[in-house]
């Protein structure tokens, strides 16, 4: 099969990949989308030939935008726009996961800081204050005061950009110093595992250390679920373990991987791969 990758860095979760598939005997078009133009109506000629396209975007927009011409052109894409769309926007993967019945922090939205610090007064100390876009744990903030509150509040309220005055206000959920990251393709878990720090944020970005994690019955039941939620994929499930249970707070739809493979024994970029290969075969089939 040919594989397009849409890209605009060649990071080391992009390398795994890209070697997998060429080990395989596959062809790889590379489409760094900082140089191509996208016609509404006519597909840029990079595409020709290609039978499954790969979104590895960095940034969110190119993602959110190039994946919805890359559907239009009727060439299959992983993530799906309406996938990357629910995920990108963490008030519209809320309301997914809440709506489909799948366990998440409580979450309220509110649009001015008076009413966003009534939200907050509402939840109690500590509570957690996140962009609605946004990865890396960045900018994510843990108010434990009104005072502090009232300070953060005031500076989103000022920067100007039209998110930040969209309050996304998510109760505080007291884990055990880890979270867990499920690598999930279409609701099936490849691998999980278990970011920990002694940091409120355990992302792997922050440099929390990882471990693998065993997959059971109901992470397995929640990360189906969610998946199923946000519309399927290549996906990162990640859930927080809540005394005997789990909440999942976010579906990622441009999913690393590379903390997980160096942490797993499972081959990671593998399994991404045979999953791709079962996925442009059945668009071989639908189209004969």
């Amino acid at each position: 099969m040919n594989v397009g990758m849409l890209y605009s860095r060649i990071r080391k979760d992009e390398k795994l990949l890209l070697s997998e598939l060429r080990d395989r005997g596959h062809e790889v078009t590379k489409i760094d989308v900082r140089k191509q133009q996208f016609n509404v109506s006519t597909p840029p000629a990079v595409f020709d030939d290609v039978d499954i396209v790969l979104d590895r975007c960095l940034a969110t927009s190119r993602s959110l935008y190039v994946t919805r011409f890359v559907e239009a052109y009727g060439i299959p894409v992983v993530n799906r726009p309406e996938t990357a769309e629910l995920c990108a926007d963490k008030v519209k993967n809320s309301l997914a996961l809440a709506s489909a019945g799948v366990p998440t922090p409580e979450t309220e939205v509110a649009f001015t800081k008076e009413s966003a610090l009534e939200s907050i007064e509402r939840f109690g100390y500590p509570v957690v204050l996140k962009p609605v876009i946004g990865s890396w744990g960045r900018l994510m903030a843990k108010i434990d005061s009104r005072n502090a509150a009232e300070a953060i509040l005031e500076h989103k309220e000022t920067l100007g950009h039209y998110e930040h005055k969209v309050f996304y206000i998510q109760e505080f959920v007291d884990k055990p110093g880890r979270d867990i990251r499920v690598v999930a393709t279409d609701g099936e878990p490849v691998a999980a595992m278990a970011r920990s720090s002694e940091h409120w944020l355990t992302n792997a970005a922050k440099g929390a250390t990882t471990t693998a994690f065993e997959v059971d019955a109901e992470v397995e039941a929640l990360v189906r679920d969610a998946s199923e939620a946000v519309g399927g994929g290549l996906l990162g499930v990640d859930l927080m373990e809540t005394g005997d249970d789990y909440t999942v707070h976010e579906v990622n739809h441009t999913v690393e991987f590379k903390a997980l493979n160096e942490t797993t024994e499972i081959d990671v970029p593998a399994a991404v791969v045979d999953w791709l290969e079962e996925r442009a075969a059945e668009t071989v089939q639908a189209r004969v």
